[in-house]
Parts: structure tokens; sequence; C-alpha cells
């Protein structure tokens, strides 16, 4: 998410959101889908494919490029990305309104093939997620580097605060905290 960055410009995430950032793409990001639980695979692999791609930009850009990755990736529908042949991954690279970065898109590809073989056998990403809950950052990010590619530490562990398997997206004075919480994150329990 990298949202560093826009806490080096205020307290957290929640105060740039609410002061500078009220009128920005974080708005509705922070307000309607950071932190929450997702229990869905597709949204699951979205989410990481966009942390993904965030590396070495701004959560804004992807934010603002987020509508063209879901068209451009097939709404993220894991059978179909992993799926995806050398002309489909060369379309992409070709595609202005993504990140184009060959490494991110095979990385995409990649990840939705070892996403299948865990639904294979645990039943669906989100099963294998919670299996392995809890664990420390460094634990999820080895095993997050032992399975899937372009996984380092920052964007594992904003994939999985993001999700709700890690604390920390909404500081606890902030108005999404307590509709958070009512969702039950996995963090919490």
């Amino acid at each position: 998410m990298g949202n560093s960055y826009l806490a080096a410009m205020s307290t957290t995430y929640c105060d740039y959101v609410q002061g500078k950032g009220k009128d920005t793409v974080h708005r509705a990001y922070h307000d309607l889908e950071y932190g929450f639980p997702i229990d869905d695979d597709n949204l699951l692999f979205a989410r990481l494919v966009l942390e993904i791609n965030q590396a070495g930009l701004s959560w804004e850009t992807i934010l603002k490029k987020k509508d063209n990755f879901f068209k451009a990736f097939d709404d993220f529908n894991i059978d179909k990305v992993a799926r995806y042949s050398e002309k489909k991954k060369e379309k992409l690279m070709q595609d202005a309104g993504i990140i184009r970065n060959r490494l991110k898109i095979e990385a995409a590809v990649h990840n939705a093939k070892q996403i299948q073989i865990i639904q294979k056998e645990i039943g669906s990403f989100k099963k294998w997620l919670d299996h392995h809950h809890p664990r420390t950052k460094e634990e999820w990010v080895k095993l997050f580097k032992t399975t899937f590619r372009f996984t380092g530490g920052e964007i594992v562990n904003e994939f999985l605060m993001s999700a709700g398997y890690l604390p920390g997206a909404h500081a606890v004075t902030c108005p999404v905290y307590k509709k958070v919480m009512k969702k039950k994150p996995k963090w919490a329990e």
C-alpha cells in the first residue's frame, strides 16, 4: 500500500484521509475496503496483485488505475489469469491503463497458478490464509516468499493488513475502525 509515504505527511493513513486526502481516491478505499476482511478468493487475489503492482510506486497511482486493472485482468478471475498466454501477457504489457512491468505481470500469472494449487489442496485461498493465522509478519513473509512471487516484506504486510489478517489498518480513533471490528477481522480473534 505504501502508506509509509502518507504517514510521513500525517500521523496515520486515517489522519491523511480525514484531512488532505478526504477528496482523493484514497477516501473510498480507506472507508470501504482497507482492513475489512475479504472472503472471496478472486478479490483476495486482486488485492495481492494490486499490492504487488504498488511496489516502487504510490498507492494513489494504483487506486487511480484500479478499475483498469480489474478490466485488464478479467476481474482477477484466478482460473482465467492462470491460463494467460504469452500473447495475453504481451497485450498487458501494451496496456497503459495498468502498470506495465513484465515481472509483475509474470508474478500475477504465477501467483494465480499457486492459488489454484492451494484451492485444490485446502479448498480456497481464504482457508489457506485462515489455516496459517496467526503468524508474525516475519513468518508470513517467509511463507509468502516460498509460495508466491514478488512478495517482499512490505507487500505481504500491506496485503495482510488490508485484508484483515494483521492489525494496523486504522487508528483506534478512526470512525472506520469500529466498522472494521464489526466485520471481525482475523487479527482481532
